[in-house]
């Protein structure tokens, strides 16, 4: 007899029918095998308590301050620890207890419902002469040679922007940007490009993406997070994806100083309301995508946070776009230009898709792809 510990199994079913473990039994045994952690924010103390009993009762567990059996406070901030197994039947239990418990279970109950997304990969091209890194930037036939680059290199995707959004960018007039966009746009259309890969439009002018629309483009991706309503409905009018980014501030004052009470609260309250405005207007949910908005006013611990804390954005049952590629977040855990960024910027990515995202924004494919078909073989 022999003994070893296992590290994480990502499919946890294929590895029970790999031990030919009942079939009922591998459904059962798979949830038990899957620990979640859920933080709760101001629960009403009389409702942690109850939770607290409930927990330990089903052999899970609430983490609480310790002054929450004395009642010293109205509320407290909670971490719910079990298997998905405990999470189902706490969402079953809770349902009938006061003190807002009931929200408590809704709220497990759409966790649990979540599903997996496919990965995708983006591909980036800036038609323009000033973002950050200069290995992006490509113009007119440049830009179409680099396309059909990345389609062979296995991009899903391919972003295609023509102002930059870094820090303190320079403002750019329409005009200007339609200038940048429309060589790309036509040759995109004449070569029927898109027959082979989606195109996003990187612009939050609606004059431009509706050009890029009209000229095969199927996914919007607007910083300013559908702040503008016309987007919204060029979105409704061409069936097009829509990214919602979050951003604090804008390019000019983004990073000057942001604060947040709590980073994940304000971002997820952030894609409700916005998810709600699309779907008002006439957006199937299955066409809206959410990014954090890495970088966009935030410091380099809200990032972290956001990353380590990705899974809970699949909740809106939205698919979630991670965009860290070379970006000066990894610079400010290790000094290196946005040229030796590719190794941070793989690490980053590489563990926001393991925490829930399934849209990679970058600037090189084939080394991404690469990565993740070795991500995959390793689950």
């Amino acid at each position: 007899m022999y003994i070893y510990q296992l590290g994480n199994m990502a499919d946890k079913k294929a590895a029970l029918k790999a031990l030919a473990v009942e079939s009922g039994g591998v459904e059962i045994m798979a949830k038990k095998m899957e620990l979640l952690y859920f933080f709760i924010k101001d629960l009403k103390t009389p409702a942690a308590n109850i939770l607290k009993q409930d927990a330990l009762s089903i052999g899970a567990d609430l983490a609480v301050p310790s002054g929450v059996i004395l009642c010293e406070e109205p509320t407290y901030d909670c971490i719910l620890i079990g298997t998905r197994k405990h999470m189902e039947t706490l969402s079953r239990k809770e349902l009938a207890q006061p003190f807002g418990l009931k929200k408590v279970a809704l709220e497990l109950k759409n966790f649990l419902s979540v599903k997996e997304k496919p990965l995708q990969i983006m591909g980036v091209i800036n038609a323009n002469d000033d973002s950050f890194f200069e290995g992006s930037r490509f113009k007119d036939e440049d830009a179409i040679l680099q396309i059909k680059q990345m389609i062979k290199e296995g991009a899903n995707i391919i972003d295609i922007g023509a102002v930059s959004s870094r820090p303190k960018a320079e403002f750019v007039s329409m005009e200007d940007e339609l200038t940048r966009m429309k060589p790309i746009c036509d040759a995109i259309a004449s070569e029927k490009l898109y027959e082979q890969v989606t195109f996003s439009v990187d612009s939050y002018n609606p004059e431009i993406v509706e050009y890029a629309l009209k000229s095969g483009f199927t996914f919007i991706n607007d910083i300013t997070g559908a702040s503008d309503e016309s987007i919204i409905k060029l979105a409704v009018k061409y069936a097009s994806k829509l990214c919602i980014m979050h951003m604090q501030g804008n390019p000019q004052n983004m990073q000057e100083n942001p604060v947040y009470e709590d980073v994940m609260v304000e971002v997820s309250q952030f894609f409700e309301e916005r998810i709600a405005k699309c779907e008002s207007l006439g957006m199937d949910r299955k066409n809206i995508v959410l990014d954090v908005g890495l970088g966009f006013g935030k410091t380099l611990e809200h990032n972290l946070i956001l990353i380590k804390n990705m899974a809970h954005f699949k909740v809106f049952g939205c698919e979630v776009l991670v965009g860290a590629s070379r970006k000066s977040m990894i610079n400010k855990i290790i000094a290196s230009t946005p040229e030796e960024r590719l190794p941070g910027t793989l690490a980053i990515h590489l563990k926001a898709v393991e925490n829930g995202a399934n849209i990679v924004r970058c600037h090189d494919v084939v080394e991404h792809v690469q990565a993740f078909a070795i991500q995959e073989a390793l689950k």
